[in-house]
């Protein structure tokens, strides 16, 4: 593992440095790679024939999350701008707040398309499940199900 290190840490940083436009976010990511690597299964991890195809697939979906988690925060930064400045939450509160939606964020992405939709036109539309049936062309049997799915995950989240 040392070696593989060595021998591809060095390319894989530049390659994420033009990716980026801050090192450090660049070389955060390029160690996370090499922890995901660390944590595939061991038979994995000594027989990769192209360990710079396995990094570059793990470094870009690594950079995705990233955009995704910087994406939320802008959004979530901008709406609190608008409130008036004895609204504002507290910095511990803001960290906390972030925690969250990125945990929330992770949560809905591992649901399924249908199964996210159906909990979100729920969560956020307020639809009953008959509305959320029609609006999908799907029976309410199977909205049932969708919402238990994500419900689910919304308790392993909350663990």
């Amino acid at each position: 593992m040392s070696q593989l290190y060595g021998e591809h840490h060095p390319w894989l940083l530049r390659w994420l440095r033009g990716k980026l436009s801050c090192t450090d976010h660049a070389a955060d990511l390029a160690q996370d790679t090499f922890v995901k690597l660390l944590a595939a299964p061991e038979e994995r991890r000594f027989t990769l024939r192209e360990p710079r195809a396995y990094l570059t697939t793990v470094a870009r979906r690594l950079l995705i999350d990233h955009y995704r988690r910087q994406s939320l925060e802008q959004a979530w930064l901008a709406a609190m701008a608008q409130l008036p400045p004895p609204s504002a939450p507290s910095a511990e509160e803001r960290l906390l707040i972030l925690e969250t939606l990125h945990r929330i964020d992770a949560m809905l992405d591992g649901l399924g398309a249908k199964v996210r939709t159906a909990f979100l036109l729920s969560q956020l539309e307020g639809l009953g499940y008959a509305a959320i049936a029609a609006r999908l062309s799907i029976s309410e049997r199977t909205v049932k199900r969708y919402m238990v799915q994500a419900l689910t995950q919304c308790i392993l989240l909350a663990a």
